[in-house]
C-alpha cells in the first residue's frame, strides 16, 4: 500500500529535496508539496493524505496552528512536525493537537522516511532528546489568557491597547503581565517574553 503525504516547507531547496528523499521510498508518495502553513491545511482538506510532514516556522500558519486545524477538524492525517528548535514548549502544543511525529531537521533520511511509515501507522515518532528536555520542562505554567498578552506585549503593545484587543479592562491586563512576571520569576515583559519564547510557549 503507498501512503500518500502532503509536504510543508517553505525553504524551496529543503521542500525539493524532501521531496527527492521520499521518492527512494516505493511505499511513499508526495501527493503535494506546499511552501506555507494556510496551503498545507487546504491541501490536507482537499487531498485527505495519510499523513502530512509540516515544518513549525512557515508563513501564514506555522506548522503547529495547521496541527491544531487538522485535530479541531477532525481530519483523519498522521501529523508528523519537523523543526530546527527543539523547544519542549512545541512539543507539548504539539501533543494536544494530536501530533504523532515530532523531529528535527537533522534527522537521517533513512529515519525520516521511518518515521512517516511509523506515524501513518498510528505509531509515534518522537525526537528522544527533545521528549527528555520536554519531561525536564515541564508545561507552562502559563493560563492561554496570560499567554495571549503576553503575545501581543512582545508584539509591542501598550497594556490599553492590548485590552481594546482583547475586550479586556487595562487594569486586568496589567494583572495578567504581573501574574505572569511572578511565574516565570523575572521583573519585566522583555525577560518574560523572552523565557516563554525560548521555552517553546508562544
Amino acid at each position: 500500500m503507498t501512503l500518500r503525504i502532503v509536504l510543508a516547507e517553505d525553504h524551496a531547496l529543503l521542500r525539493e529535496s524532501l521531496r527527492t528523499v521520499f521518492s527512494l521510498a516505493d511505499d511513499i508518495e508526495v501527493a503535494e508539496a506546499v511552501d506555507n502553513g494556510a496551503d498545507a491545511l487546504e491541501a490536507i482538506r482537499r487531498e485527505r493524505p495519510d499523513g502530512a510532514m509540516v515544518d513549525i516556522d512557515m508563513p501564514r500558519m506555522s506548522g503547529l496552528e495547521v496541527a491544531e486545524a487538522v485535530h479541531a477538524e477532525g481530519i483523519p492525517c498522521a501529523l508528523l512536525v519537523v523543526t530546527s528548535y527543539g523547544k519542549p514548549g512545541y512539543l507539548h502544543r504539539a501533543m494536544r493537537a494530536g501530533v504523532r511525529g515530532f523531529v528535527t531537521k537533522n534527522i537521517s533520511p533513512d529515519a525520516l522516511i521511518d518515521a512517516v511509515r511509523k506515524v501513518c501507522a498510528g505509531g509515534r515518532h518522537v525526537d528522544p532528546e527533545i521528549a527528555a528536555d520536554a519531561l525536564a520542562v515541564g508545561e507552562t505554567p502559563l493560563t492561554d489568557r496570560e499567554l495571549e498578552v503576553l503575545r501581543l506585549s512582545g508584539a509591542g503593545l501598550r497594556p490599553a491597547e492590548i485590552g481594546a484587543r482583547l475586550s479586556l479592562a487595562e487594569g486586568t491586563v496589567r494583572n495578567y503581565l504581573s501574574s505572569t512576571l511572578t511565574k516565570l520569576q523575572v521583573d519585566n515583559r522583555v525577560a518574560a517574553y523572552r523565557v516563554a519564547e525560548e521555552a517553546g510557549w508562544l
